[in-house]
């Protein structure tokens, strides 16, 4: 008999002995299923990418030791996720006393309703079956969070009608704590936590009794606690207290994405692109890793607030909204098929600043600048990669693959781009530098077209990075590209931020 004919079929105590069942604590029944999974090479953690080495074995440690579990880490770790794929552990389905508000075990109850059931109803008394899906309590710790939420408070029109005394359990409404009996209850931001709130915890952690009102009750929860929080919430905004930092036994540090491959197939997997948009839209390869790029500079970026981080979410809404400008130009130009181009990272400063805090000099310089001056530094890392590095033919006598290029401009020649340009036209602008094609055959003789295109968009803004040409934003999305003195001395009244 499966589980879940189980949960359609046994529905009283009787026909639960009948089966043998014995009770287990989660924490027991977490364990358990991870060692069966780990026998079976199953991973319980899909999805998660680039902790294989370092917080995922930390994870299966702490479940294998029992231990309630704080995740510490900047925010966009993937710490929420975790703490969610953790039901994976669990039990398909668990029986409990049907209509018990904190789902107590049939052969195990602890709440005063669930044992006056049994005590009344015997072998006769109804079970119900709670799904995985159903045992995960989440709340985002916020200052006003009181301890009736989490704990629980006396209902005096409960106790009114039922004519009880408050010291009477019945009277008790139980907070979300009870109610994530035999659950996992995770509590996401804890320093954000009031302390007081934080000390009410201290109890249920350890001795497993809870103080409502005054009126202290063992009620023996069964519950996997998962708290998360960013290490530098420590002085920031709050602090753990200790006595409760000492009394959750495993605390697993996460971290970003080691590798922009790692980004790539994260964002990948998060971003939320349709089939018609995978259909119209193309996006490259080097176009991406310029996106993810963004991220990495951001964390080292003396702008950006270190201790805050660069959420993974950031790339993710940037990969989204350079999907939406590729698709918008597509179908402005009539044109069916698209790719993403290296200008169009240009235009979604707006997914980029917002999932950024920046320092005093940052503020100073303007989150949209910021950004802009991240793309570039960008393109700047991740050129050398494909081409060789410009900085070096300075040191050697040989001729610089680049001297051609950058002569063009300095006789006086300009390129301007429209971002928004249908490809032939935008193509045809690319061929018209004279050397700019010529460098990419000689570099990658096999290239598609396609490819062929990128890698000359690249050339031109890794060479306004190199301080080899300058590159000005005009009005319409357009992007003009100038020898670097001339460009010092000759903007017009609709020149905008220079590079």
């Amino acid at each position: 008999m499966t589980i879940s004919t189980l949960a359609t079929q046994v529905v009283t105590l009787g026909h639960l002995k009948e089966l043998g069942y014995r009770p287990r604590p989660i924490k027991q029944e977490m364990r358990q299923n991870l060692l069966q999974m780990l026998d079976k090479e199953h991973n319980p953690f899909e999805g998660i990418w680039g902790f294989d080495h370092t917080v995922l074995p930390s994870m299966q440690r702490a479940v294998l030791a029992r231990h309630n579990i704080l995740l510490l880490g900047l925010r966009g770790q993937a710490k929420t996720r975790l703490a969610r794929l953790m039901v994976n552990l669990l039990d398909e389905y668990v029986p409990y006393v049907k209509g018990s508000e904190i789902y107590d075990d049939p052969l195990a109850p602890v709440s005063h309703a669930a044992i006056s059931l049994l005590d009344e109803l015997g072998d006769d008394t109804p079970v119900a079956w709670l799904h995985r899906s159903e045992r995960y309590v989440e709340k985002l710790a916020t200052p006003d969070v009181t301890i009736a939420d989490i704990i629980g408070d006396v209902d005096p029109i409960k106790a009114a009608a039922l004519k009880l005394p408050y010291t009477d359990p019945r009277v008790i409404h139980f907070g979300l704590v009870p109610r994530a009996n035999r659950s996992i209850f995770v509590i996401n931001e804890l320093p954000d936590l009031q302390a007081r709130i934080q000390v009410a915890l201290f109890n249920i952690l350890q001795e497993k009794d809870i103080q409502i009102r005054g009126f202290k009750m063992r009620l023996p929860l069964d519950i996997q606690f998962v708290f998360t929080a960013n290490p530098e919430d420590y002085t920031n905004r709050g602090s753990i207290v200790t006595p409760l930092k000492d009394r959750i036994e495993s605390q697993i540090l996460t971290h970003y994405p080691p590798s922009i491959e790692l980004s790539k197939r994260i964002t990948l997997q998060e971003a939320k692109i349709l089939d018609e948009q995978h259909k119209k839209v193309e996006v490259p390869d080097l176009v991406h890793d310029i996106l993810e790029q963004v991220a990495i500079e951001g964390r080292r970026s003396e702008y950006v607030d270190a201790k805050s981080g660069v959420s993974a979410r950031m790339t993710i809404s940037a990969y989204e909204s350079l999907v939406g400008q590729a698709e918008r130009r597509a179908v402005r130009n009539k044109e069916k098929h698209t790719y993403a181009r290296i200008a169009d990272l240009y235009t979604i400063i707006q997914s980029i600043v917002g999932k950024m805090e920046l320092v005093y000099e940052g503020e100073q310089e303007g989150a949209a600048n910021v950004a802009k001056l991240l793309i570039g530094k960008s393109v700047r890392t991740i050129f050398p990669v494909y081409f060789p590095n410009p900085e070096l033919f300075g040191k050697r006598k040989e001729k610089s693959p680049y001297l051609t290029i950058a002569q063009w401009f300095s006789n006086g020649n300009y390129l301007e781009l429209s971002i928004n340009s249908d490809q032939v036209e935008y193509e045809r602008a690319l061929i018209s530098v004279p050397g700019l094609a010529q460098l990419v055959k000689s570099t990658y003789p096999d290239a598609e077209p396609t490819q062929r295109h990128i890698f000359m968009e690249l050339i031109l803004f890794a060479m306004v990075e190199y301080s080899l040409i300058s590159k000005h934003e005009m009005e319409g999305d357009r992007l003009a590209f100038k020898d670097l003195m001339t460009g010092m001395f000759s903007l017009g009244p609709d020149d905008g931020i220079d590079s």
